[in-house]
């Protein structure tokens, strides 16, 4: 096994000694330069348009904050509501207090989730159509 191992050492550092000149093949030289001035034609890509997506992407920061802010108030509402429960009112008129709120809170949030993604499509559509 040695020996073997000790061969093949042998062969790669003969290998390696040699100092022959590479050359490539014939038109390596020439295609590569087509590719370099290929490249180097070509036009650059095309910004983002940032302008366009910022009061997108600010509307949406908006609306992430503001969901939150509401869902915060309304674990606050809802721990004050059981703590009052528990010291004066029933906890079913409690829990109907709860449910008309959040219902009311649910239509108000999915009749605003529809305007916005109606104005979406409208603004997406007139800016895929051209009249942007």
């Amino acid at each position: 096994m040695r020996r073997l191992i000790r061969h093949d050492e042998d062969e790669i550092n003969r290998i390696l000694s040699r100092e022959d000149e590479i050359l490539p093949s014939s038109g390596f030289a020439v295609s590569v330069m087509d590719a370099v001035r290929r490249e180097a034609a070509a036009p650059p890509p095309i910004p983002f348009p940032w302008k366009r997506a910022l009061p997108g992407l600010v509307v949406g920061g908006l609306t992430l904050i503001l969901g939150l802010v509401t869902g915060v108030m309304a674990i606050v509402q809802l721990g004050r509501a059981s703590t009052t429960a528990q010291l004066s009112i029933s906890l079913t008129s409690v829990l109907t207090t709860v449910f008309q709120r959040t219902m009311e809170s649910a239509a108000s949030w999915t009749v605003l989730a529809l305007l916005v993604t109606f104005v979406s499509v409208k603004l997406s559509m007139r800016l895929a159509s051209g009249r942007g």
